[in-house]
């Protein structure tokens, strides 16, 4: 039978008639709660954040403070003492300076703060879209840097590092610990050891989303700094980032800032002083953030939310791979926090309607970031439990159906 023939042309109707009465019946029952893991008001987020929080999370945010009142300096002292005590450092070697606004504030903060200002040269370590940001961050403050790029689905290569040390100087390196835009973790560590033998350069890594759940020996690596923030894996609101610094070479950099906002030695200096912020502060994210702090440790610390975003991420691999998408990286890749994954070789596909179908069914995944690879991720971080990852798997094949890509995919 002739595709254009009458009767073909009458089956394809009767199919996306089909289709759509069917797919309108699942999302209306869906919006009216009966097809929910749980009753959680709102969408599940498989994304590197912002992420979803728990009940209690939210709930500690009801409370109104002032920045000046006195609960609220506790609130903020406590948050920062126990930063200290999940990046597993020395209290009296290592401090934490908070900041309004996301993570990049946080890394914008340590460029522009802690490079010399005569002198100053970073080695920027990139293979993917947030270790680029440093090197625009760069860009934006006229600071010299030498950007070191590996291919997006490749880890830094410590020997191409060792080159790089042997053919400059500088005076701070940087490097992305999980690179979130494809999900490769770096070798922070052997970088580390690396620059021990090399230089005394002030190390730097963006721990944005992986810290928390992701172990890393600060200490033993020689990270100077590292960042992250209040929606990522210790799993609070958005609203303020921050800076685990050494304490030396923090105030070392006193006067080198080139910005008034973004002066890490003054915010550091408010808080040490009287535990204010400079400027207005988050209130009710830092009310949040204690109680995910407090859940945190409730779930036994870094080790116990590694546990489970581990299983989240077996059950979707293993989901996945049964509907036939292919991954984007090999074997060699070992990460868990998020997962991204080809466009299905399909001429049916289209991202954009794979991504509005599940969103229907309040399943948000994430668009990839990659320059030359057609992808998407999956986060695998939040309040998200296996459950969560196999209601999703269900979503993902009736998309597929619906959108009549044949299965297993074909990657």
């Amino acid at each position: 039978m002739e595709r254009s023939s009458p009767v073909h042309m009458l089956k394809l109707f009767t199919q996306d008639w089909v289709n759509t009465i069917s797919r309108r019946i699942h999302v209306g029952l869906h919006l009216a709660g009966f097809l929910r893991v749980a009753p959680h008001g709102g969408k599940k987020l498989f994304t590197p954040g912002p992420l979803c929080t728990s009940k209690t999370v939210k709930e500690a945010m009801l409370l109104d403070y002032g920045s000046r009142d006195t609960t609220f300096i506790e609130t903020v002292k406590y948050i920062r003492e126990k930063l200290l005590d999940v990046a597993g450092v020395d209290p009296s070697q290592y401090t934490c300076v908070p900041l309004q606004g996301s993570g990049t504030y946080a890394l914008e903060a340590v460029i522009s703060s802690t490079v010399p200002r005569q002198g100053g040269k970073v080695l920027v370590l990139a293979n993917g879209a947030y270790g680029m940001r440093v090197s625009r961050i760069c860009k934006a403050h006229n600071i010299d840097h030498v950007l070191c790029r590996f291919p997006d689905e490749e880890k830094v290569r410590v020997e191409v590092v060792e080159e790089a040390l042997k053919q400059d100087t500088f005076t701070n390196v940087s490097i992305v610990h999980c690179e979130t835009s494809s999900g490769v973790i770096n070798p922070v560590e052997d970088v580390g050891l690396l620059l021990k033998r090399y230089t005394d350069a002030t190390y730097f890594v963006d721990a944005m989303s992986s810290f928390g759940a992701i172990p890393l020996d600060m200490v033993a690596c020689g990270v100077d700094y590292l960042v992250s923030s209040a929606n990522k894996c210790i799993e609070g609101i958005p609203g303020f980032s921050y800076v685990i610094a050494n304490r030396e070479k923090l105030f070392n950099s006193k006067g080198w800032s080139r910005t008034l906002s973004f002066d890490l030695v003054e915010q550091c200096e408010g808080l040490d002083q009287n535990g204010q912020f400079r400027f207005t502060p988050p209130t009710h994210v830092m009310l949040a953030f204690k109680q995910a702090l407090i859940e945190l440790e409730q779930e036994g610390g870094v080790k116990g939310r590694a546990r489970r975003y581990k299983e989240n991420r077996s059950v979707l691999r293993d989901g996945m791979t049964k509907l036939g998408f292919r991954e984007l990286l090999d074997d060699s890749h070992r990460g868990y926090i998020i997962t991204s994954y080809h466009f299905p070789n399909d001429p049916n596909f289209d991202f954009k309607t794979f991504y509005t179908r599940l969103g229907d069914l309040d399943q948000v995944i994430y668009p990839g970031k990659m320059t030359e690879v057609d992808c998407f991720r999956i986060g695998n971080i939040g309040h998200l439990f296996p459950a969560d990852m196999r209601k999703l798997l269900d979503c993902i094949e009736h998309v597929c159906n619906e959108m009549r890509l044949k299965i297993p995919i074909v990657g």
